[in-house]
């Protein structure tokens, strides 16, 4: 099964064809700079479409910290996404109060994990919506 570095390495090569599809659900490769160093960082995560948008979760497993990846997008909100073979620049930001539950649901039905992650820590796991930037 493909996770982390050798994700994104096969995902890339491949322009998704091998890292798309994985677990029953769908995968964008995320890649952000960080906040600190400056340095792209690419993380595979589990994504579904919303409109023409992008939706994530920093979900950290349940982890009682925000991932890295959601600290650096808050810092530099502009990523870079890519879905399959198409690559593009999109502008992150954390989901409404009024738009995060029906997010949260979309993402619960690919994933029901998230739903046991939020017994593993006290922080409101984070949904994130990715609108691309024309």
């Amino acid at each position: 099964m493909l996770y982390g570095k050798e994700h994104v390495q096969r995902y890339q090569e491949t322009d998704g064809a091998e890292g798309h599809d994985w677990n029953n659900t769908t995968v964008l490769l995320l890649t952000t700079k960080g906040r600190n160093s400056g340095r792209a960082y690419t993380t595979p995560l589990i994504y579904q479409k919303h409109g023409d948008d992008h939706v994530i979760v920093a979900s950290k497993g349940g982890d009682p910290d925000d991932p890295e990846w959601y600290k650096n997008l808050v810092a530099n909100p502009e990523v870079e996404i890519q879905v399959k073979g198409d690559k593009f620049t999109s502008r992150a930001r954390t989901a409404t109060d009024t738009e995060r539950p029906e997010l949260w649901r979309l993402m619960t039905r690919t994933w029901p994990d998230y739903d046991e992650y939020t017994k593993k820590t006290n922080r409101e796991i984070p949904v994130v919506v990715l609108e691309r930037i024309p």
